[in-house]
């Protein structure tokens, strides 16, 4: 089979595509077929060895976490998933394995899916949709009536968070480029703000909780239009929480963490369409360079895929 593969820590342009002998499902693992994956910024971090202190890779490593897909054979111990079912799944970091034809994943990290929403458009929602909701239930406990600022509304989590705290009934207020204004809008954000041509601070007014994928001077400015007593959570990377803490604002970090009853939850929304996934780009498995090149840009609209 094919799969996109680095050999040690490096740069975009040393990923290859090459020919791999097939993986076989261990005891308590599924071989899914790989109707699409998505990609994530941690694919890059990955690549470049950001994060071998908490991930590290053991090489020949095939990139990919987010998969989308069908069920070809599953290890003996396996109970829940059977060959033909269509299911979605995040890998474990260190292990990767999304960017191929197949992928060999533990059974606890595979979620099955309805037959009646496209595979591909699911294949967003493993990181993305989840860290969305982990964000804003978990870590932000947010609640009906409250006020919430979601940064990057039309990228991959804001996309899906601006969806999920709309229909938690709070007031979601979200930034975004001029060009993403009316999808945005679209997805029930109740105010957005043009982050290149207005200031936030001035048009969100006091809201709730923040919820941060860009980091920076961005995170820094929107601890001034906190409640006391609100909350900031930012994903993008490590800060100081400390700062905001003594001004009355509870800000912490989220690391996403795979859980499968999170990751069914947020399946059952797309499933009803309660939630939609927004599919920028896509690209042939052949071009993960490209894919990954692109999103390293930043301001990406919604999940890039791979497809094989």
């Amino acid at each position: 089979m094919k799969a996109a593969r680095i050999h040690a820590y490096g740069a975009v342009d040393d990923i290859r595509i090459e020919d791999v002998p097939e993986p076989v499902p261990g005891l308590d693992e599924v071989l899914i077929r790989v109707e699409a994956a998505a990609l994530n910024p941690m694919d890059n971090k990955l690549l470049a060895g950001y994060l071998k202190d908490f991930f590290p890779l053991a090489f020949p490593y095939t990139l990919g976490t987010d998969l989308a897909g069908t069920v070809v054979a599953t290890g003996p111990l396996v109970a829940t998933v059977r060959p033909g079912d269509r299911v979605i799944a995040r890998t474990v970091p260190a292990g990767g394995g999304a960017f191929a034809e197949l992928a060999a994943v533990p059974a606890r990290l595979v979620v099955p899916v309805s037959a009646d929403l496209p595979l591909a458009s699911l294949a967003g929602l493993p990181t993305a949709a989840a860290s969305a909701w982990q964000a804003l239930f978990e870590a932000g406990a947010l609640q009906p009536g409250q006020s919430v600022l979601i940064h990057a509304g039309a990228g991959g989590v804001g996309s899906f968070a601006v969806q999920l705290a709309k229909r938690a009934g709070a007031y979601v207020t979200a930034t975004a480029s001029a060009a993403n204004l009316d999808l945005v809008g679209s997805l029930g954000a109740d105010q957005v703000i043009d982050y290149r041509n207005q200031d936030f601070t001035a048009f969100a007014g006091a809201v709730d909780l923040v919820i941060d994928t860009v980091g920076g001077e961005t995170l820094e400015r929107s601890l001034g239009i906190i409640r006391p007593g609100g909350k900031l959570v930012g994903l993008s990377a490590p800060f100081d929480t400390e700062g905001p803490k003594a001004r009355g604002i509870d800000a912490q970090f989220l690391f996403h963490e795979s859980d499968a009853g999170r990751l069914a939850a947020v399946a059952a929304l797309a499933a009803d369409g309660r939630l939609q996934s927004v599919i920028g780009q896509e690209f042939a498995l052949a071009d993960t360079v490209g894919a990954l090149r692109s999103l390293s840009k930043g301001g990406a609209r919604g999940k890039t895929l791979v497809r094989p």
